[in-house]
């Protein structure tokens, strides 16, 4: 049990035990909050918990079990942290494929988990933060790669000028290779350094 999750709740004993039950092989337990019993007068409390490869609610029923959902850490887009007198609110978007209920646009969804335990939820937070950093940067590591992969080997007439070559050809092929760079660069995916070593490579054989 993380040390920084606040005071002892013997009615988590259960919840806990079955959270641990489900985790795969080499995953491991971060981060966990549970919602405060005056924002589940109507329904069971909710147990969020943040795993080295997931993030996963877990719901106890009415007749007893538990029901459990999870969003792959690669899928999370956005997380933000809302922190009140009584609660923390913790606000998540994710791309799919998740096990989630839908809500929203086909293409991502929205999910908020009210009145966590504030110190439980800032850690939560702070696991879904970093997770979120890291996979930005494998994207970006990974775009970086397929764009200088699709950059190699292409050889065009520098100073192209307006020059617009026809469709199919070398030139045409790297000018548009030239443009996913700058697309890249504008949307801060490559540094300006790495720009122009790309740059430099579709440009520097004739």
């Amino acid at each position: 049990m993380n040390a920084t999750m606040g005071g002892y709740d013997p009615g988590l004993e259960r919840p806990l035990e079955h959270l641990r039950s489900i985790l795969i092989p080499s995953e491991t337990l971060e981060a966990w909050a549970v919602q405060r019993r005056v924002f589940a007068l109507t329904h069971r409390r909710l147990l969020l918990a943040a795993t080295s490869g997931r993030l996963i609610l877990l719901t106890r029923k009415l007749l007893g079990g538990f029901d459990v959902s999870d969003i792959r850490w690669q899928d999370l887009e956005e997380v933000t942290l809302r922190v009140g007198m009584l609660g923390a609110d913790l606000l998540v978007r994710a791309g799919k494929p998740t096990d989630f209920a839908s809500q929203g646009s086909q293409s991502s969804q929205r999910f908020e988990f009210a009145g966590l335990r504030k110190d439980q939820a800032q850690a939560v937070y702070r696991i879904c933060q970093a997770q979120d950093q890291a996979w930005r940067e494998k994207r970006r590591v990974r775009e970086l790669e397929e764009l200088r992969a699709r950059a190699g080997g292409i050889q065009v007439t520098p100073g192209l000028g307006s020059y617009t070559p026809p469709a199919g050809s070398a030139q045409s092929e790297a000018v548009r290779r030239l443009q996913e760079a700058k697309q890249m660069l504008d949307g801060k995916l490559i540094t300006d350094a790495e720009y122009e070593a790309i740059k430099a490579k579709i440009v520097s054989s004739s």
